[in-house]
């Protein structure tokens, strides 16, 4: 490794391209492994969490990492391809050691480690070398610093990074994943020890954690609800899609439920008893009850103007519903859907009610998972109406939605075994 640096930050590995010896990229760097020995030795850098194209994180070992730089890390291209399972005897770097308070041994300064130095030994081995810490602001008051002064020491010259404390923060943590997709960043806090991921979920804005709550297994979903206080886990419910939180409020136990429904908004509330009504696996119960919606005399400018909002998926912009008033679900009686294709093929001030395709029917509540899949099948569709027997519009299933029920149990925590 002759053409690696000497020494490499931890949190600057984050998100870092991995690729093989052929320049074929094989997946992005999620965290350090280190094996801790005393309070003084350095401990030893065992390898890379690299999490690999489909989500899953496996391990790679110091030994097969030929080199580090600002912009990428090169393998010898042979990985383990088994789920990473992080072992009682390791630490994550980014995971657990980042925030933890410390003090510095020969001047007695303490603040909140962002950050861990690594570097070849004489031995080749990688080990841990310099501490990054965030002085603790001084002063009281409206005078307290926000911030106080930054300063990199040596290894053995802090203490207090062996010792886990139920105080930990999460600011620098978090910092470290603010640039990852939420699917991304479930997947780390997924591997977080469970008194350190509620540390993460504590400090974690409520929307942000409605996005990862909905890219996490079923399991860590109703862990983290249940040790929440109800009045938060209400807020972040209402940050999630309607149909999103009424699976995991189907999860949880009967006494929570009851409890953060009774706390969340009315609107948002009844949102979500109403597609509990329906059964788990039909296409009332995945349905999203907020599609875009728009009266018979809306132009295509409009519609346009309304797919165009960032918050909606790309399955739900695909389809805009033209209803009878009112334009809330349920609606007045749907009168046809428009393709987002077709509208941009149109001039702006065209009423979308002269584009609509009224040539398909429409999925009723009580339809199967079967049902649904072969609807879209058939229609070459992204998103399908739901109405009632009147023909109002209850909401729409999208393929996303679709797919979550269909893959197996689990699939978002698939495991292949150990490394």
């Amino acid at each position: 490794m002759s053409t690696t640096p000497t020494r490499v930050f931890a949190a600057r590995l984050v998100g870092l391209p991995v690729f093989d010896p052929q320049g074929d990229q094989v997946g992005k760097v999620r965290d350090v492994v280190v094996v801790m020995r005393s309070d003084i030795a350095q401990p030893r850098v065992v390898g890379l969490v690299i999490e690999v194209f489909g989500r899953r994180q496996v391990f790679a070992p110091m030994t097969r990492v030929t080199n580090i730089d600002a912009e990428s890390v090169i393998t010898t291209g042979l990985l383990n391809m088994r789920r990473f399972e992080k072992r009682p005897t390791e630490t994550l770097v980014i995971g657990q050691m980042l925030d933890r308070h410390v003090r510095v041994r020969t001047t007695g300064v303490e603040g909140t480690v962002y950050d861990i130095g690594m570097e070849q030994a004489r031995t080749r081995d990688w080990v841990l070398s310099r501490v990054a810490l965030m002085e603790a602001g001084k002063g009281s008051g409206r005078f307290r610093r926000r911030r106080g002064q930054s300063h990199v020491v040596e290894w053995d010259d802090v203490e207090g990074l062996h010792r886990r404390s139920p105080n930990q923060g999460a600011e620098h943590l978090l910092a470290a994943l603010a640039d990852l997709r939420a699917a991304d960043a479930a997947n780390v806090i997924h591997e977080l020890p469970p008194e350190r991921r509620r540390q993460v979920v504590a400090a974690l804005d409520d929307e942000r954690l409605a996005t990862v709550l909905e890219e996490l297994p079923e399991e860590d979903q109703v862990e983290i609800l249940e040790h929440m206080d109800h009045e938060r886990a209400a807020d972040v419910l209402e940050e999630m899609s309607a149909d999103d939180a009424a699976d995991l409020i189907a999860d949880l136990s009967p006494d929570t439920a009851r409890h953060v429904l009774e706390l969340m908004e009315p609107d948002e509330a009844e949102d979500v008893r109403r597609l509990m009504e329906y059964g788990e696996e039909t296409a009332g119960g995945m349905m999203t009850p907020e599609p875009v919606i728009l009266p018979p005399d809306a132009t295509v400018a409009e519609a346009l103007a309304r797919v165009r909002n960032e918050e909606l998926t790309p399955s739900l912009a695909a389809l805009v519903h033209v209803c009878r008033p009112p334009l809330e679900t349920p609606s007045g009686r749907l009168l046809g859907i428009a393709h987002i294709q077709r509208l941009l093929r149109e001039p702006p001030s065209t009423l979308v009610a002269g584009v609509l395709d009224t040539s398909i029917d429409y999925l009723h509540p009580e339809a199967s998972l079967q049902d649904v899949a072969t609807f879209l099948a058939t229609y070459n569709l992204v998103a399908a109406p739901v109405v009632d027997e009147e023909g109002r519009l209850l909401g729409t299933v999208t393929v996303d939605d679709l797919l979550d029920h269909l893959l197996p149990e689990g699939w978002r925590d698939r495991s292949i075994g150990r490394r």
